[in-house]
Parts: structure tokens; C-alpha cells; sequence
């Protein structure tokens, strides 16, 4: 599958748009061009959604603390956008509910008009209203609640979905509509004529050959790192972000049996706390910290792990010890500058567009739920930039790849419409019926269709984002390592000292999600 992307970029040709970065913004943009009828290219430096976009909180949604700041319009917004992805990824967004549990009667009242106003917003678009909870319902909704001083709660709706999963769908869908995509390949320069971009020159990781490439529109989708490559363009260019790291832990199920997610609106430092099932874990997220320096592999603090779980010990009725948690990974969100603002063509007081005087196209910010509507404002930029025949946006209607209807408590759900190959697949040898590990419920053959059908080339990619085995526990995939390992190492036809060196990358890497 990867050679086919090589050999399409090897072709001589111009491409109308090529993005740069593959997370959600840039899968997104680069799948609103091609669906748009123009030659795409995306190009990523490590794997798709290596980096923030998959270690996010898992929503869906429109932002209950925008709500709170009265930005009506930025939720009205995500809301839409929301209700779009539930109908054209229905088999990876799904209806979560959420007790925000109430300890007086003035954030009973409070929480219940507030969100009220969220379902007012919301209305019509596939998710279930909020509504008032006694105490005693409140209890039942969520079983390990503390009681003491609890006076009721308010049960509202939100998306939930899988982060990662849905990248890779997003960039299937880019293939399916006639886009190129290739991972591991870093653009290590912009190509200039007379002052302009016309093209990049990218590598790839894997034979270190040289890809000279032109296009008519570059697209800066680099999330995190888009200021690395505006400096590429420009080097007095300004500061965009400035990024923050949000930490998250996972623990076992029993601390939040329920289907019900736990939401609280707002911890000692101004925080929301979420506990979410997810995955038959729980999720616990999410922390807030400033950092200078935007690294692939952000590190939780200490200090941010006992935070997240002192937050959840005044909740629960057993409070979550370091030994309980079973993984901890933190991302970082591109947060634009305060004083970037003004300068920018901003879209929303989320994500921002601008144009370099070169003609580079730049897009930062925003989240997983509006990734479609930032897209879309891209590709217009992109398309007059480029001198291109205008084209309308079709993704408000453009079913993702394997979308159906599916039980997201299924162990393939995510698949879709695939999910009967994939068991296909499973089924053709008995080891690959297998779980690479008996902690995981990810299988052997879920492996092998991963490297032929999703473009994974490491470890790391199959145990942390075609599965989320490494997000789930840490300790169990450092386990499988060896047997993921082994089974990609025959399907790509890489030796001994290939398998090798990727267990021990991978377990470099795994030890950092292990509570420190």
C-alpha cells in the first residue's frame, strides 16, 4: 500500500493542493480537496495522528465551557459539527451520557439551565436531552459517586468517539475519493520560484530517498509545529501558538462501572475533570499546563498525575492510587497567541487561515470536532492561492470510510462495513485468532490487516493507534511487543535485527506511559 503512494508521487506531475501533517486538520483538508476533485497529496512526517490528534479526551462536542463564557455562536458551531460526524462516522462517534453531579441547590439550578441551553443549541442534532437527577438517581447513574453532600446532578449528551480510529478512517476516505497520503516522509524544505512556494521537498524515513515535489497550494497543517514550518518560509515570521499539555490517565473499569460518563465542570485550578468509560477502561483527563517547547512525545509530570487523581478521589468512593492506573499519555493543543489574533485571518476564536506573502497556507488551532469545518475553510484559501477552479465542499455529506451503524461495545466496531473482512481475515489461521496478549483484546490478525490495509510500519503504530492497546496498558503492550513485532516482520518481509530494534524502540517509548 505504500509503495503504491510512492510510485504516485515518483510520477511527474503537479499536484493542485499538498498538505502537510497528518492529524485530524490535515487528513481533513487534504480529504475536503480531493472529495473537491483536486490532485492531493498529504504528507506526515512520523504516523497519522501520531501526535495530538491522538491523545485527546475522546469527545465529540461542543464545549460546555465555551457555553459558560457565552460564546454561543463557537458552540452552536461544534454542535453542528458534532451531529454531522455522528452521521457520517456513526460506526466511531457515538451518544455518551454525562452526570454533572451537584453538592447544593444552586449548581443543581445552575448546571440544569446551563445545560438546558447546550440542549437548545444542540436540538435536533441525534443526541439525547439533559434532565434533572435526584440524589438517589444521580447514585444509580453513576454507582462509586461519593453520597455525602450530594443534592442531585443533571444527565446531558455529548459525542464520544475514538481518536485515532478516526484518523485512520479519514485517511482511507482521502484514498477512497482518489488522494495520495503517505506517512513517515518529513518535509524538510519549501520549493520557491521568484518568491513563491511551489512545491516541498519531502524524504522518506524509510530509504532516506529524496521526493521533489510541485504544487500549485502548500498547506502548513503541522499542528503544534506549524511555527517550525512558517520559519522555513520565513524566518522573522511571529509566533502563533503557544501550546499547552493536557494529561491523561486510564484506570480499571470498576472505578466507573456504569455507562455513564462523570463530568465536572470545574476542579480547584478552573479545570473541567472528565472520568469516561472508554474501551472497557476508564478515561481521567484533563490537565492544563503552559509549555515553551512543542516535543512529539510529551511527558506527564508527577505533579499532573496526582493531580488528575486527588480531582477524582473527591468523586469516587474509592480513590484511584498510582498502582491503579493502568497508562498515562499527554498531548499538547495548539493554542493560539493572544496577540496572533489580530494578525491572522481568524475564522473562529478557535482555529485560525492565514497566507504567508509567499503563498504558503497556513492552518493552527481548533479541535477534533470542528476538524471539518476548519478543512473546509483551508481549502478555500488553498484554492485561491493556487489559482484553482472553484469547487464546492461536499463533506457535510461525505460518509466516512466503513461507515454503518455499529455497537461500539463490539471488539470491531470500529472497522464499520470492513469489520467482516477484518474477521475474515481472523479467521484464515487459527494463531491469528489469537490476542497478541491476554490483557488486550486486540488479535493477531488484526495486526496483519493493519500493515496491508492501514499503512502501519511499526510497532508503535499497530499497539498505540491502529489499536490502543499502548493508551489502554502500558505494562501489557510492552508485553505483545515481541509478538506484534514478529507478525509485521513477516508480512513486510524485515529481518531479525528489524524485530529487535523495534521492541526496544517500542519499549522506550511504552516506559514513559507507566506511572512515574
Amino acid at each position: 500500500m505504500r509503495a503504491e503512494m510512492l510510485a504516485r508521487i515518483r510520477e511527474s506531475r503537479v499536484w493542485d493542493v499538498v498538505v502537510i501533517g497528518g492529524g485530524a486538520t490535515g487528513l481533513g483538508t487534504a480529504l475536503d480537496a480531493a472529495s473537491r476533485g483536486y490532485q492531493t497529496l498529504l504528507l506526515e512526517a512520523e504516523d497519522f495522528a501520531k501526535g495530538t490528534s491522538s491523545r485527546s479526551t475522546k469527545l465529540i462536542h461542543g464545549g460546555v465551557r465555551y457555553l459558560a463564557r457565552g460564546e454561543i455562536g463557537l458552540v452552536r458551531e461544534a454542535l453542528r459539527e458534532r451531529s454531522l460526524l455522528l452521521q457520517n462516522a456513526p460506526h466511531l462517534v457515538h451518544d455518551r451520557a454525562f452526570l454533572v453531579p451537584a453538592y447544593s441547590y444552586w449548581d443543581l439550578a445552575k448546571y440544569g439551565a446551563g445545560l438546558k441551553a447546550y440542549d437548545l443549541l444542540g436540538a435536533g442534532h441525534g443526541f439525547g436531552p439533559s434532565r434533572w437527577l435526584s440524589r438517589t438517581d444521580a447514585m444509580a447513574t453513576v454507582s462509586t459517586l461519593k453520597s455525602a453532600g450530594l443534592r442531585g446532578g443533571i444527565l446531558y449528551h455529548d459525542g464520544q468517539f475514538d481518536d485515532s480510529r478516526l484518523a485512520v478512517s479519514l485517511m482511507l476516505t482521502l484514498l477512497d475519493q482518489g488522494g495520495t497520503a503517505l506517512n513517515y516522509a518529513p518535509v524538510v524544505d519549501l520549493i520557491k520560484s521568484g518568491g513563491r512556494v511551489t512545491g516541498v521537498t519531502a524524504r522518506d524515513s524509510e530509504t532516506g530517498e529524496a521526493l521533489s515535489i510541485t504544487a500549485r497550494s502548500v498547506v502548513n497543517a503541522c499542528g503544534v509545529y506549524v511555527d517550525a514550518l512558517r520559519r522555513i518560509d520565513d524566518a522573522r515570521a511571529p509566533q502563533l501558538l503557544r501550546p499547552s499539555r493536557g494529561v491523561h490517565i486510564v484506570l480499571d473499569r470498576a472505578f466507573l462501572p456504569n455507562d455513564a460518563a462523570l463530568m465536572v465542570p470545574r476542579t480547584d485550578d478552573g479545570r473541567v475533570l472528565f472520568l469516561i468509560p472508554w474501551h472497557d477502561r476508564v478515561l481521567v483527563g484533563t490537565t492544563d499546563v503552559a509549555v515553551n517547547e512543542a516535543t512529539i512525545e510529551p511527558h506527564a509530570s508527577k505533579e499532573e498525575v496526582t493531580s488528575l487523581l486527588e480531582d477524582s478521589a473527591r468523586y469516587l468512593t474509592r480513590a484511584p492510587r498510582a498502582e491503579d492506573i493502568r497508562s498515562v499519555f499527554s498531548g499538547l493543543r495548539p493554542l493560539l497567541e493572544q496577540k496572533a489574533r489580530g494578525s491572522t485571518a481568524r475564522l473562529s476564536r478557535e482555529h485560525a487561515v492565514l497566507v504567508s506573502p509567499s503563498g504558503l497556507v497556513t492552518v493552527t488551532g481548533g479541535k477534533w470536532t470542528t476538524y471539518r469545518r476548519m478543512a473546509a475553510d483551508t481549502v478555500d484559501r488553498a484554492v485561491e492561492v493556487g489559482g484553482l477552479t472553484r469547487a464546492p465542499c461536499i463533506t457535510e455529506t461525505l460518509r466516512l470510510h466503513g461507515a454503518i451503524p455499529s455497537d461500539p461495545t463490539s471488539p470491531l466496531a470500529w472497522y464499520g462495513s470492513e469489520a467482516t473482512h477484518v474477521q475474515e481475515l481472523i479467521a484464515s489461521k487459527p494463531e491469528w485468532a489469537e490476542p497478541v496478549h491476554p490483557s488486550l483484546s486486540t488479535r493477531c490478525g488484526e495486526v496483519v490487516w493493519a500493515v496491508r490495509h492501514e499503512m502501519a510500519r511499526h510497532v508503535e503504530d499497530v499497539l498505540a493507534r491502529r489499536s490502543r492497546a499502548l493508551f489502554l496498558d502500558a505494562r501489557a503492550s510492552i508485553d505483545a511487543a515481541p509478538r506484534v513485532a514478529d507478525l509485521m516482520a513477516e508480512e513486510l518481509g524485515f529481518d531479525q535485527t528489524w524485530r529487535q530494534s523495534e521492541v526496544d524502540q517500542f519499549r522506550e517509548l511504552a516506559r514513559h506511559y507507566l506511572p512515574q
